[in-house]
């Protein structure tokens, strides 16, 4: 369990963030056709994780913009939007906000949050994620992540782009 906060009041996740150095765990997320897209279907690929609580807050939004503006210059490099937004929803915020250079994937239906040790636990937040960047090699290897201490706060955009640099 690791412990956060949410507008400086203390909250918890489910576990902690898998260990840099290890094989990521597999996963299944949906994607906005309601189909379920796992990690093997970016084999050979950097994978670029952020995890976000919801699409709905301007954190998160900001986050999305940001990684969405970085991507466009990672070669070799896909960056997954996770929330546990409803897929629609994150189809049409990334249409809305023409966001072209990440893709969103919904923690709907799918033991992710868990299997990451970034879901709420307590708190009206609970069952949401905890805000996270996870930054995986194209071999499935772990190699940078991130939770941030304050939900609120945006992450260290910079620190998971440098470790991107530094797997290519």
């Amino acid at each position: 369990m690791a412990r956060i906060s949410f507008q400086g009041k203390p909250i918890n996740t489910l576990g902690e963030l898998p260990l840099t150095g290890n094989k990521a765990p597999d996963f299944k997320l949906v994607n906005g056709k309601l189909k379920e897209v796992s990690l093997a279907a970016f084999a050979g690929k950097r994978k670029l994780l952020n995890i976000v609580p919801s699409l709905d807050t301007p954190t998160c939004a900001a986050s999305a913009r940001m990684f969405n503006q970085k991507a466009a210059s990672l070669a070799n490099t896909v960056v997954l939007l996770v929330s546990a937004d409803l897929p629609f929803a994150q189809c049409r915020f990334c249409t809305t906000e023409g966001l072209q250079n990440v893709m969103p994937l919904s923690t709907f239906r799918s033991n992710f949050a868990d299997d990451y040790g970034v879901r709420l636990t307590d708190s009206i937040l609970s069952g949401l994620t905890a805000r996270a960047v996870v930054v995986i090699d194209e071999y499935d290897k772990i190699i940078y992540t991130e939770l941030a201490s304050e939900l609120a706060n945006e992450p260290d955009y910079e620190g998971a782009l440098r470790a991107l640099a530094m797997a290519g």
